[in-house]
């Protein structure tokens, strides 16, 4: 099992495959939906990578029926607004598309960002 503790290290370590380790993180969470994976807090390092796992964890506790921990709401936001996609032409859908749970740490993301093929 993987825990955000454990995606937020790999992230450290080598932040150029961050989709990745998310991803890895969400398929696991939402196959074996073991509140332990989020149970405990990660250390922080980084404003919008920080933000970026709290938010996909609470937003997956709201999916999967987990109550979400607490300490996650200790997670501030972005001190920039970040818009994942990076492309100038998707920030307004964005806006209007992202999950309440991205939106109040300022992460901007396409409705389908945590969708598997």
């Amino acid at each position: 099992m993987i825990d955000l503790g454990d995606v937020r290290r790999q992230i450290e370590t080598d932040p150029s495959h961050w989709v990745v380790y998310l991803m890895d993180f969400v398929d696991d969470f939402r196959y074996h939906k073991n509140p332990a994976a989020v149970a405990r807090p990660f250390k922080r390092a980084d404003d919008r990578f920080d933000a970026l796992l709290a938010s996909v964890a609470e937003y997956l506790c709201d999916e999967l029926g987990i109550k979400i921990p607490d300490w996650l709401g200790q997670v501030p936001a972005c001190k920039e607004p970040w818009f994942i996609s990076g492309v100038e032409n998707l920030k307004a859908i964005a806006i209007v598309e992202s999950p309440l749970r991205f939106r109040i740490r300022k992460i901007f993301v396409l409705e389908n960002f945590l969708s598997r093929a």
